[in-house]
């Protein structure tokens, strides 16, 4: 059932109703840059069905949203997913044309560089073409593992971070051939627990501007980590471990210094909406990437809707990961993104009860995050920057 009157003939409605290419995330994040709103970034691991859930909901209320899978979720040799940019791009495409809506950017999320030799960064470079070849309109470049703790000074500490990232968005901007994309760094490792300092958000962001490359979005390193932490039951412990107060540092800095940067927040799926909705800063964080929590809504869903297939894939991850002492509800919770490729076929082939209920807990469970984000109709406030902009994309 419906739940929002979509019949108004709304021009932004009616134009991402119509079939376009995925929207250039630097003219979303343009259009949106005085706006108080986080924009959902979802990465749907499993089913078709959690971005048809995904895209009804933005339908229904009028939004713009980041549909991404990181290069461990998506490469070439399938990832941990067992998709290829292509087949994600076409999971995508079939899902738009199901829902009748356009409204989304296509973003390439951690596109990681993690020691940076040559042999390594020829890799990543065939999955930047596969990703431009496949109709991506946003990419992030983490370089963050290059940082150097030996070095005594911020200028050697992001020496390696910087060059990295400067030669593959050169490399991204050469092969988009004067198409617009959006441009994510990463300053600063998720999951560690230094914390990254005004000082080198500022000095990232001026080297990397003085080569001509302004960054939508940053991800810093502000407590936050991928994935979630359960208890020995396999219920989410909250993560409260963000730091409001350096990440509101952060972005003022870089306001003051005239960029327009948004900070990306990852690993959001463990904080609590109401506290998003209450404590997170919208606007100065301009992004929030949820991934874990669509796989876990899946195999809840699972387990009542087809529990043979969820008891054969939590057996498989349980034994192929199992560690002494560690529950294996813990071990699942963990692990279980490793066998989304395993059992990709029979994840392909659900019950329509079932793909039903998935598309059904994910609208709801997205509208409930639109407005924990502060996100209102922001696919009028994208369409109308790009009418007054007269841009064609």
């Amino acid at each position: 059932m419906r739940l929002f009157n979509t019949t108004s003939i709304e021009p932004s409605v009616h134009f991402f109703e119509h079939s376009r290419r995925p929207l250039p995330g630097n003219i979303m994040f343009n259009a949106l840059h005085l706006s108080e709103s986080i924009m959902l970034a979802v990465n749907p691991r499993v089913t078709i069905d959690v971005i048809k859930g995904v895209l009804r909901a933005a339908k229904d209320t009028r939004q713009i949203v980041i549909l991404e899978l990181a290069l461990s979720e998506m490469s070439m040799d399938k990832g941990y997913t067992g998709l290829t940019p292509s087949t994600f791009v076409e999971r995508v495409d079939r899902a738009a044309k199901k829902v009748g809506w356009y409204g989304y950017v296509l973003h390439a999320d951690h596109i990681t560089v993690k020691k940076g030799t040559e042999n390594e960064l020829e890799k990543v470079r065939q999955e930047i073409n596969a990703r431009v070849n496949a109709g991506f309109s946003s990419y992030a470049i983490d370089t963050s593992f290059l940082f150097d703790r030996k070095a005594l000074n911020v200028k050697d500490q992001l020496k390696k971070v910087l060059e990295t990232t400067i030669q593959l968005f050169e490399f991204i901007k050469e092969r988009m051939g004067g198409k617009q994309f959006a441009k994510e760094g990463e300053v600063g490792e998720i999951g560690i627990t230094e914390l990254t300092t005004a000082e080198e958000a500022i000095f990232f962001l001026e080297k990397l501007r003085e080569r001509g490359i302004d960054l939508d979005c940053l991800a810093i390193a502000n407590g936050s980590k991928h994935g979630v932490n359960v208890d020995a039951e396999g219920r989410i412990i909250p993560q409260l471990g963000i730091n409001i107060e350096r990440t509101v540092e952060i972005s003022k800095m870089m306001k003051s210094k005239g960029f327009k940067t948004g900070i990306a927040q990852h690993g959001i799926t463990g904080t609590p909406f109401h506290l998003i909705e209450s404590e997170f800063p919208k606007g100065p964080i301009n992004k929030g990437n949820i991934g874990t929590f669509w796989m876990l809504l899946v195999w809840d869903l699972l387990q009542v809707f087809d529990p043979e297939l969820y008891k054969t894939i939590f057996d498989w991850v349980t034994e192929e990961y199992r560690k002494t002492n560690v529950p294996k509800i813990k071990t699942f919770t963990n692990y279980s993104k490793y066998g989304i490729r395993v059992f990709f076929d029979e994840l392909e082939n659900l019950d329509r009860e079932l793909r039903d209920a998935i598309q059904a807990k994910t609208y709801a469970e997205t509208l409930m995050i639109f407005r924990a984000f502060g996100m209102r109709q922001t696919a009028k406030k994208v369409y109308d920057y790009i009418i007054k902009e007269e841009i064609d994309y």
